[in-house]
């Protein structure tokens, strides 16, 4: 009923002007509930991710746009920052927009002035969190995180090209099953910066809002023309606790992940902060993913 209210009145309602990107399991629930808690952003009125870019593209706009408050709402809960020089700015989250193969170019053509927010973490540590995440979940029946790498390629063969393909078109383990592949970040952030041109992308380290997240969210704010602001806490959500990851299968991603990682600090400019600093495990970032895990 809530849906059908909003579609129906969908003329009166936001857009965003910006969005949380991804990675999965990089921490975009705890930057999604950080920023919608500032008093001049409005969040989708019922859950973090609509997933309209990867998911539900066929609903059409009036669909997505139901999902936002109302222009009247926002500016009623920003208070005394909309009647000043700030409008409230509407925003989303999912942890597929960064990997789904259609996700970026329906954004660029539906939100041509949108900016992007994507957050990474170690991806020798977001593939451990993403399968546990898996299991626990029942996305993944693989009982050993070794074997789920060894059947990675085998699952994700043509299934982005199908994606491509047919836009109807939804891939269990394109978007559940790619532990190594979502965490190529050079290879998904070259195209955006392409896309979007780099002043309209932000990009954030899991390790670093981690650890200092008053600065990390200050440089968010100023990214996005919001007014400074903090909530009263920064917390961690969906963190999935297990037995460690073993050495040997942590030695061998760090190896695999090592060029990729080079190109990605040259891409961004700096060091990265999984590679200047010890293994954290899940107790330093495992922060992240969606209701639905995108």
């Amino acid at each position: 009923m809530s849906r059908t209210f909003g579609r129906l009145t969908s003329g009166g309602r936001m857009m965003p002007s910006f969005l949380v990107a991804g990675g999965q399991r990089c921490g975009t629930t705890a930057l999604h509930r950080a920023l919608s808690a500032h008093p001049v952003v409005a969040a989708p009125v019922l859950h973090k991710g609509v997933n309209y870019f990867d998911l539900h593209y066929d609903r059409g706009p009036e669909w997505y746009r139901g999902h936002f408050p109302l222009l009247s709402t926002a500016r009623r809960r920003a208070g005394h920052w909309s009647a000043g020089t700030h409008e409230p700015q509407a925003m989303e989250s999912s942890g597929y927009y960064l990997y789904h193969p259609l996700a970026l170019p329906r954004i660029a053509a539906d939100l041509p002035m949108v900016r992007l927010l994507v957050i990474l973490r170690d991806p020798v540590e977001r593939a451990y969190s993403a399968y546990k995440h898996g299991v626990a979940r029942g996305f993944e029946t693989e009982d050993s995180f070794e074997r789920a790498l060894e059947l990675e390629p085998e699952r994700l063969a043509g299934e982005e090209e199908r994606l491509r393909d047919d836009p109807r078109y939804v891939s269990h383990s394109h978007r559940h099953h790619a532990y190594v592949t979502r965490g190529r970040y050079v290879e998904q952030l070259q195209p955006v910066f392409e896309k979007f041109g780099r002043e309209r992308v932000h990009v954030v380290q899991s390790e670093d809002f981690l650890t200092r997240p008053e600065s990390v969210y200050s440089g968010i704010l100023a990214f996005l023309g919001l007014p400074e602001w903090l909530p009263s806490s920064f917390d961690r959500h969906n963190a999935r606790p297990g037995r460690p990851m073993a050495e040997s299968v942590r030695d061998r991603l760090d190896d695999y992940f090592r060029p990729y990682d080079e190109r990605l600090a040259e891409l961004l400019g700096h060091p990265l902060a999984w590679r200047s600093a010890p293994a954290g495990g899940d107790a330093a970032t495992d922060a992240s993913s969606s209701s639905t895990s995108s």
